[in-house]
């Protein structure tokens, strides 16, 4: 890892109507819109959903990491966020964030260290300290047989 700071350059542009385009350095352009809900097409991302991709995102390369470092070995993980926006004090922010991480791991391994490495993921993740509405993590830990 590079020592912090970290910087990291989105270009966004757009006409009067019709997409916004997000670029960044070495990656391929995304075409951003509003959502349904705010009068937008709908079938494409949105800040909302960035915002949201990007909590579950992390969460899941945080795990990564931590299981690495703690030589934990594990299968697969799934995460889900669901972000609600709402009017507080007249102003439009996310209030709450439910995060449903459902975690297998092979048979023998030891599900409260799965569990804990997972807490410890959404507590590290740089995208749950930078959020003012502080996320809800439920856990589901699966055993393969």
């Amino acid at each position: 890892m590079n020592n912090l700071p970290h910087i990291y350059n989105v270009k966004t542009s757009a006409r009067a109507d019709g997409d916004v385009t997000a670029e960044g350095e070495g990656l391929p352009s995304l075409a951003v819109n509003a959502p349904a809900q705010f009068g937008g097409p709908g079938n494409r991302w949105s800040p909302e959903m960035l915002l949201v991709a990007a909590l579950a995102d992390c969460i899941v390369l945080s795990y990564r990491a931590i299981a690495n470092a703690s030589k934990f070995t594990w299968t697969h993980l799934s995460c889900e966020v669901d972000g609600t926006l709402d009017r507080v004090d007249g102003v439009t922010q996310f209030t709450h964030f439910t995060v449903r991480a459902t975690l297998t791991v092979p048979a023998g391994a030891r599900e409260q260290l799965a569990l804990r490495l997972l807490e410890k993921a959404e507590k590290t993740c740089f995208v749950t300290n930078s959020l003012k509405a502080q996320p809800t993590l439920d856990a589901r830990i699966i055993v393969a047989s």
